[in-house]
């Protein structure tokens, strides 16, 4: 199985994607690209070449679920993992997450000492979902 190295996080409250980057990199080991906006990821997604995408649902302008369709429509990122992390993990809200493509969900709020063990887990259960 291909190593989990690179991680697209959009998230547009800044709080939260300073904490996740922080847990990401520095205890996860991972390499982080964070963008505020589902706009931004666009713009950036082709060069950083993610293995793996974390995407709020609530973001002002584009959506998460609006930036995955968008995302999904890229070249190279039709089979990308794409899990949201989003407080709204209601049964049928999940089930909307995984008709649109998503893998799975990590539940808001996160512990950030636990974050990159979630994340790592997700990758080693739908790696290529």
């Amino acid at each position: 199985m291909k190593p989990l190295r690179r991680i697209l996080y959009v998230e547009d409250d800044a709080d939260i994607r300073m904490v996740a980057c922080l847990a990401l990199e520095s205890i996860g080991g991972f390499e982080v690209s964070a963008c505020a906006s589902g706009e931004e990821a666009l713009d950036v997604a082709d060069d950083f070449a993610p293995d793996m995408i974390l995407l709020d649902v609530m973001m002002p302008g584009m959506d998460g679920p609006s930036t995955l369709r968008a995302l999904r429509g890229l070249p190279g990122f039709a089979d990308t993992p794409v899990a949201f992390m989003t407080a709204k993990v209601q049964p049928e809200e999940l089930a909307e997450y995984g008709a649109l493509g998503s893998c799975d969900a990590i539940a808001k709020p996160f512990d950030p000492m636990l974050l990159a063990d979630q994340v790592r887990a997700l990758w080693e259960s739908v790696n290529g979902c």
